[in-house]
């Protein structure tokens, strides 16, 4: 058996028969997937959604976007990383549970400090393994996402009625406010940049800017990029006022990722970002944070019949005609038809043809829907970043 190089401790994947399944997906439409469980012995509920990555299962699993959500991970080999503590997007994982072809493998990775069996078992999420994924992907792109329960129980003893009771009863992510749990609770600065692997060390800062981060459930590695990119960031939370961030004198606002319907975080934010923006302050907004500037502007949004989640997206940059391979994370998505005046559509998704960047016509404000930071292979749209502390820079001359 392979040994973890770094603890000199083997993590082994559970070792179930699949002759005896131990844990069940019931949809609320009643359909049950039964499969092998792994990870926590417990039960959870939530919209079922599918990601195509290949590569980065631990940081999906802790990317708040995912709170409320089951992922089903379409690439059947998971597990093989492991986990370990440096990868997380936030403190603790934000997705309900996780859905693979195969039993999770054992980790084989420099790395790790644990299994993913184990990891689970640590954050009290569980997983089920032996669904056919390409059956359940599917289903969710030509129905839609559904509610669903994950149910984990290594005696067997699981009742998919009671389970699809709970599955019909769960109301929704449509009109729930969910970055309102996962913002953090005061202000804080943040000066790590990302990881020199060479070195060992995350990169130094060299700030240039002043920028407050609206805290919606940001990714780490967002604030790394801003940092690299010069900014001297301070993250609020989401209830944060125009009137207190402009106390702050930033020379630019970062609108964040985060989960749930962006119309009921809207009812609160939405105000004070067109605030910020009427105030000619630089604004730059990612994923739910370009809803939400949109939002503020005047524009509407709604949930989408499939939602985009994966790291091989292809977005047309409107201006230069360039098309970038994206990372996406997103279940809402900004009307076209009810666009205001003010706002220009500056990318589009070549899968669908939804709007996935704009900016704003007279003042310094522009957002994507997709995720920059993140490294789906390329880095096609890191240049977002320097496109924000453009904007300061122009400001301050």
């Amino acid at each position: 058996m392979a040994q973890n190089r770094n603890s000199g401790r083997s993590h082994a994947a559970p070792q179930v028969s699949r002759n005896n399944p131990t844990a069940v997906l019931v949809l609320s439409d009643g359909t049950v997937f039964p499969g092998i469980g792994f990870g926590a012995a417990t039960t959870n509920v939530g919209e079922v959604c599918f990601n195509t990555s290949m590569t980065g299962y631990q940081e999906i699993m802790t990317d708040p976007s995912y709170a409320g959500q089951i992922i089903t991970f379409t690439f059947p080999h998971i597990g093989n990383v492991g986990a370990n503590a440096q990868d997380h997007e936030i403190g603790a994982p934000s997705a309900l549970g996780m859905i693979t072809r195969q039993v999770p493998t054992r980790d084989a990775n420099w790395r790790a400090t644990s299994s993913l069996d184990s990891w689970l078992k640590d954050h009290n999420l569980p997983g089920i393994a032996g669904v056919d994924t390409r059956a359940l992907t599917r289903h969710i792109r030509d129905s839609g996402p559904p509610t669903g329960v994950i149910c984990h129980a290594p005696d067997g003893n699981i009742d998919t009625d009671s389970l699809a009771d709970m599955a019909r009863s769960w109301p929704g992510l449509a009109g729930m406010d969910l970055a309102i749990e996962v913002t953090r609770e005061s202000a804080a600065p943040w000066i790590e940049g990302s990881w020199d692997f060479l070195a060992s060390q995350h990169r130094p800062s060299l700030p240039r800017h002043r920028v407050v981060a609206m805290d919606f459930g940001c990714k780490q590695n967002i604030l790394r990029c801003l940092t690299d990119a010069g900014c001297d960031v301070t993250v609020v939370p989401a209830q944060t006022t125009a009137a207190d961030i402009l106390k702050m004198a930033p020379d630019g606002v970062f609108l964040s990722n985060g989960p749930g319907d962006p119309a009921a975080t809207g009812d609160y934010a939405a105000g004070e970002i067109g605030s910020l923006i009427d105030a000619d302050m630089p604004v730059f907004g990612i994923c739910i944070g370009h809803q939400l500037m949109a939002l503020a502007m005047g524009a509407t949004t709604h949930k989408m019949d499939r939602g985009h989640r994966g790291a091989n997206h292809p977005v047309k940059d409107l201006a230069t005609g360039r098309i970038e391979i994206t990372s996406q994370n997103h279940g809402f998505v900004v009307d076209p038809d009810a666009l205001p005046d003010n706002l220009e559509v500056t990318h589009v998704s070549l899968f669908d043809g939804s709007i996935e960047g704009l900016r704003h016509r007279e003042r310094p404000a522009f957002c994507v829907q997709f995720h920059p930071e993140s490294s789906p292979g390329p880095h096609d749209s890191r240049y977002l970043f320097d496109r924000f502390t453009a904007l300061m820079d122009e400001r301050k001359a």
